[in-house]
């Protein structure tokens, strides 16, 4: 064992008991066990409790549910460790996770804070938890080693620092940027926290389109723009990066020109931008959703109004490759369990035909400056995100990284919403006298 701080594991549970499952197999497995595993039920309804003490793990039960950042405060109190290393349930480790963390404390006695990554192999093979879950690892991946914030899931403190901190803040009864704010607090007492990219972790979360959105309008982004209003304070690092700025304007910028092309040109413009929407959401309408028949029901209409607008405008052309198209994405998913060799040529059929696909449909764009003015923003766009869009191709191949652009560009939109509605939050929060020192309760 190698020699170190003490390890205490704090895992807090609401209703996961196949994901902590796997967690707590995970841990069981690794090359340097923990001092203990404390795992904090927030009032759960399934066997989440049951799991925990089948596996050893010490189980500590709220007396209601009153959200993560409670139930971590609650296990940390109780630990015994020098070292409280925090995980969510989702979260699976690696066998040497622990004798990372553990060496990265003994070796730099000055260190107060670690927190590393998701891996670049979610487990949820579906398009969109492989979409979301990618692009934390490449955000993770790619910030400064010197942090300026914590990540609870997976991130280690010392536990003196913690509770000189006060721990997480109460006051976020749902799962949101608890984490955040402590390591904004940590770092404004000049707390040492690094980001260390070599300290990864697997994530077993499913992602939906709607839960997806939600966590990052009403669980992240307008209470992040509060912390930053009350701190005063944005760093270029992380999601808060001054290009992630730069693109959320440039989207609206880009939504601003799509309507005015829509305005004056009505179906001659908005056939192609339907006939490509269709061509890349397309794989995620087949991956991503729980229900194949309703899917499959989406697709076809999709597909009919397609080509129905189509031939009212007289854009035939775009009919044949879009039809093979939309064959071959159900090849694909058909054959997404087959042979390996059978799945790779039908997923580089598909990637060609949709660049067929792609191509014809925007050659019956016709001319018109304000058409060139949304392809030069789009581009700058794609070439200002383009590190990640490599990552993605890198990792996923070329179909993948292009499909993603809507939703990369969906997510930069929705930032600008809930920027919007977190200023517009706190203006009025300090407009009635309201303590503005300290971030309000997140929405329920």
């Amino acid at each position: 064992m190698f020699p170190g701080p003490s390890i205490s594991i704090v895992i807090p549970v609401y209703n996961a008991e196949n994901h902590l499952r796997q967690s707590l197999a995970h841990l069981r497995a690794s090359t340097q066990q923990p001092l203990e595993v404390i795992v904090v039920d927030d009032a759960s309804t399934d066997r989440s409790v049951q799991v925990a003490r089948d596996f050893g793990a010490r189980v500590i039960s709220a007396p209601r549910r009153q959200g993560p950042a409670s139930a971590r405060n609650l296990g940390a109190q109780l630990a015994t460790g020098d070292v409280l290393y925090f995980l969510d349930a989702d979260v699976c480790v690696y066998p040497n996770t622990l004798e990372q963390v553990g060496r990265s404390f003994f070796e730099d006695p000055a260190l107060d804070a670690l927190i590393g990554s998701y891996d670049d192999d979610p487990s949820s093979q579906d398009f969109l938890s492989q979409y979301r879950n990618l692009m934390h690892c490449f955000v993770h991946q790619t910030g400064r080693r010197e942090a300026f914030t914590f990540w609870s899931g997976c991130g280690a403190v010392r536990r003196e620092v913690f509770l000189q901190c006060s721990g997480f803040d109460e006051r976020y009864h749902r799962p949101a940027i608890e984490d955040i704010e402590l390591g904004y607090r940590m770092a404004a007492e000049g707390r040492k926290l690094i980001l260390d990219p070599d300290l990864q972790v697997k994530h077993l979360k499913r992602w939906t389109f709607w839960n997806l959105v939600k966590t990052d309008v009403l669980d992240r982004g307008i209470p992040w723009t509060e912390l930053i209003l009350r701190d005063q304070h944005m760093a270029n690092d992380l999601n808060l990066q001054l290009s992630q700025r730069v693109s959320v304007a440039l989207v609206y910028l880009l939504l601003g020109l799509a309507a005015i092309c829509a305005i004056l040109l009505g179906g001659y413009f908005l056939t192609p931008l339907f006939a490509v929407l269709f061509i890349l959401l397309g794989r995620y309408w087949m991956d991503g959703s729980t229900r194949p028949r309703s899917a499959t029901i989406l697709m076809t209409a999709g597909l009919f109004s397609v080509v129905a607008l189509a031939y009212k405008y007289d854009m035939t052309g775009i009919i044949p490759p879009l039809l093979l198209s939309f064959l071959l994405l159900f090849l694909r998913h058909r054959y997404s369990q087959g042979q390996k060799s059978r799945r790779k040529w039908v997923s580089l059929t598909l990637g060609s035909f949709v660049g067929l696909s792609i191509l014809v449909t925007l050659t019956y764009l016709p001319t018109n400056r304000w058409i060139f003015g949304l392809f030069v923003v789009l581009i700058g766009l794609v070439l200002l995100n383009n590190q990640f869009y490599l990552f993605l191709a890198a990792k996923r191949g070329r179909l993948f990284a292009v499909a993603a652009i809507p939703f990369h560009l969906l997510y930069h939109f929705y930032n600008g919403v809930s920027f919007t509605a977190g200023l517009c939050r706190w203006a009025l929060l300090s407009m009635w006298s309201m303590d503005a020192r300290h971030v309000p309760r997140p929405r329920e």
